[in-house]
């Protein structure tokens, strides 16, 4: 849903700033709660409970994966793996292959830009 707009004194009209508190939405395992999609990026809050995995796949888009509680390890196409916590930032090329297992309960947020990339199949080819 787009942001309300506002009119400047010179005029100017502009979108409210939209904000989460990403630790407090309520985000159910197994269901990403989408937070903001436009044609620039997508943002996605996901709860990964312990020992549950994202199998090994690829987006068509740059992603950036961030931990915001918890801890994951996440394995690239090269075959090596990442560990960490609050704080980790992985960032993945467009059609990368990787996968990413909750070592503990984790909330993460998943970034992706362009949306939808390049090849995704919502652009009916």
């Amino acid at each position: 849903m787009p942001a309300p707009l506002r009119r400047s004194p010179d005029g100017i009209s502009f979108a409210r700033v939209q904000t989460w508190d990403l630790n407090a939405i309520d985000v159910p395992a197994h269901q990403p709660e989408v937070l903001a999609s436009e044609q620039e990026g997508r943002a996605i809050a996901i709860q990964l409970p312990a020992g549950e995995r994202l199998d090994e796949h690829q987006v068509h888009e740059r992603a950036w994966l961030v931990v915001l509680s918890g801890a994951i390890e996440v394995d690239d196409s090269s075959g090596a793996t990442t560990t960490g916590g609050p704080g980790l930032l992985a960032l993945f090329n467009p059609n990368e292959r990787h996968e990413v297992r909750a070592t503990e309960d984790a909330r993460l947020l998943l970034l992706l830009s362009p949306w939808p990339g390049e090849g995704h199949p919502s652009q009916g080819r």
